[in-house]
């Protein structure tokens, strides 16, 4: 009888079988960004209103395509491209309509932020679930590709969106809130839906049986939580840093009781919120980030078992 010896280390990564890596995520997203410029080139200079859907889609679908094509290079032969790409189109459309019809009875309160944060990443982790049915084998590597297509899923819809809403002023077209929304967040795409779900994804097939059949563990729904937590404080992180700035700047009084800010303090408070804004998500993006390396990392050698034991199997 044979017996199973497990796999050195770093076989998973190496494996010719698992990978498809022929670098176009990166050359798709530096086409896609000379596009775009020349998509607001030709705007600008004939002022023509068709094209700004043009630069809506470009703008919101550029870096979550490029994020899919990434995963795409890397990711189990038992999904196949076309696969993942219907999967990232799907749980696009779903997880925005998902959202929307859940969070449309949501009343302003405190936890205003945490109930979005709570819906939006269960609506993802469902599409997870589902999409993820037949990847095999089951690793937190694997998982955390599969989870960040669907959250660029998610964020290329969700932007599209945001750019539409922003464009439409009540003196028509504003094509520069249109580009600086579309920037912003294509910057932080990767921080935040694809990050989020990507770390959901890693702990959900990391705690796979014999990478095949999935455990919902305490683990799985202490990340889910972590996740939707990140995203809440992500969301509310504007307010929060407006807070700091008042408490700072000793505005708490005349803005709590009187509405408004001591005379002289109004850019200070401006300033500041700016500050603790961009410091708050890179705090958030570093902990997610964290999480994500520590799950993938702790199951590298028991992922590398996973893999020889399914390729020898079905060999």
């Amino acid at each position: 009888m044979t017996t199973f010896q497990p796999a050195p280390r770093g076989a998973f990564q190496d494996a010719p079988e698992v990978t498809r890596r022929h670098g176009w995520w990166w050359k798709a997203l530096l086409t896609g960004l000379l596009l775009w410029g020349l998509s607001i080139l030709v705007t600008v200079v004939t002022l023509n209103a068709n094209l700004v859907p043009t630069l809506i889609l470009i703008g919101s679908f550029l870096v979550p395509f490029a994020v899919v094509l990434f995963a795409a290079e890397r990711i189990s032969r038992s999904i196949s491209v076309t696969h993942l790409l219907v999967a990232f189109f799907v749980s696009g459309v779903l997880g925005v309509l998902g959202a929307s019809l859940l969070e449309s009875r949501l009343q302003p309160t405190p936890l205003l932020y945490f109930a979005v944060g709570l819906i939006e990443e269960a609506v993802k982790a469902v599409l997870v679930i589902v999409v993820g049915r037949a990847l095999v084998p089951k690793t937190a590597r694997q998982g955390a590709l599969l989870g960040a297509t669907v959250g660029a899923g998610f964020a290329a819809f969700e932007s599209a969106g945001y750019a539409f809403n922003s464009a439409i002023t009540a003196h028509g077209i504003s094509l520069a809130s249109l580009l600086e929304t579309e920037a912003v967040r294509a910057l932080l795409t990767p921080l935040g839906h694809v990050l989020w779900t990507a770390v959901f994804g890693a702990a959900l097939f990391a705690a796979a049986r014999d990478g095949r059949r999935y455990r919902f563990t305490i683990g799985v729904l202490v990340t889910f939580v972590i996740v939707a937590v990140l995203h809440a404080f992500w969301d509310s992180m504007s307010t929060i840093a407006g807070i700091l700035a008042v408490i700072l700047t000793g505005n708490v009084i005349p803005a709590f009781e009187y509405g408004v800010l001591r005379p002289g303090t109004v850019s200070r408070v401006q300033e500041l919120s700016m500050v603790f804004y961009i410091v708050g998500l890179a705090v958030l993006s570093v902990i997610g980030i964290a999480v994500l390396i520590g799950l993938v990392r702790r199951r590298r050698n028991r992922d590398a078992e996973v893999v020889a034991r399914h390729y020898a199997t079905s060999a």
